[in-house]
């Protein structure tokens, strides 16, 4: 197993890496790195787990809903293209939860 070292939100990290799988493994760095740095640069959280747990979501939430979609494009009628208002809709519950995690972290900066 090859290691790589990469960056997320300027600090190093040395990963394992299958063989053939760097181009996938920086692919996901560059994403992570990039879901972090959004939220850190919203400026309402500052803690890096805090972010790092923030990031973690959304991603899994984005990845929940492209699979959604394919399931029910795969389920209807042959290759309909699916309407723009559902990229919103997933959006807007994206910053749905994005808010509701925020106010839940809210208070917890006495343990910082």
């Amino acid at each position: 197993m090859k290691q790589i070292e990469v960056q997320i939100m300027g600090q190093s990290y040395l990963l394992g890496c299958p063989d053939g799988g760097e181009a996938q493994l920086r692919e996901a760095v560059d994403r992570v790195d990039a879901a972090m740095c959004k939220i850190r640069d919203a400026g309402k959280v500052k803690a890096r787990d805090r972010i790092a747990v923030l990031a973690s979501l959304n991603l899994a939430f984005d990845l929940a809903a492209q699979q959604t979609a394919a399931a029910a494009a795969a389920a209807s009628a042959p290759a309909a293209a699916a309407p723009a208002g559902e990229a919103g809709e997933a959006d807007a519950k994206a910053a749905q939860l994005i808010q509701k995690l925020d106010q839940a972290l809210a208070g917890d900066d006495h343990l910082l």
